[in-house]
């Protein structure tokens, strides 16, 4: 039984260190993933890769109680934790950008429509992604764990249980799914 195998099972039964020893032997993928979707798109939130990496984890620190069985599904939870991260990130940025509690003072409309539009398109990829996990929730895990964590197509189908092939052809159809709905 692999280290983290053993700790998953210390999280599942509700032992408080071990989510900080898993982050800790894990740090690296968590990390790679981070950095994975930032590279992407750096400017959606203010966070660089290690804000983003220790955020992920203050969430995990908070989720309390974590129930998975292999490295795999829990680094597909990882990925959820990544996107809830940048959303909430992106959904904060744009509220700040459309007022908060600052005094609006317009300089160049064409400049802030270009500056807001990552942080709005995460909100829409997210809407989006609600709306295929309804259709098809395998093309959202698949969705979540390639652009949000960063995962490669092997780990993806190691998780979800699948051939490469089935992943690849779950990414196009996503992709195809999202950009029909993100035209709307």
């Amino acid at each position: 039984m692999s280290d983290v195998t053993v700790l998953l099972k210390k999280l599942a039964a509700d032992d408080p260190a071990a989510i900080g020893q898993l982050f800790e032997l894990l740090y690296s993928d968590l990390h790679r993933m981070a950095r994975s979707r930032l590279a992407q798109n750096g400017s959606i939130t203010l966070l660089d890769t290690t804000g983003l990496a220790h955020e992920a984890f203050l969430r995990l620190n908070q989720a309390g109680r974590i129930d998975l069985d292999s490295r795999g599904r829990f680094m597909a939870y990882v990925s959820k934790v990544l996107r809830a991260v940048i959303v909430d990130f992106a959904r904060k940025r744009n509220a700040e950008r459309r007022g908060g509690d600052q005094v609006h003072v317009t300089l160049n409309t064409q400049i802030a429509d270009e500056a807001s539009a990552p942080a709005d398109d995460i909100e829409r990829i997210n809407d989006a992604l609600i709306e295929l996990e309804k259709s098809d929730p395998r093309l959202k895990q698949v969705v979540e764990m390639r652009f949000f964590g960063g995962l490669t197509e092997q780990e993806i189908a190691e998780t979800l249980g699948v051939s490469d092939r089935t992943v690849r052809s779950d990414w196009e159809r996503a992709r195809l799914l999202l950009s029909v709905t993100l035209k709307r």
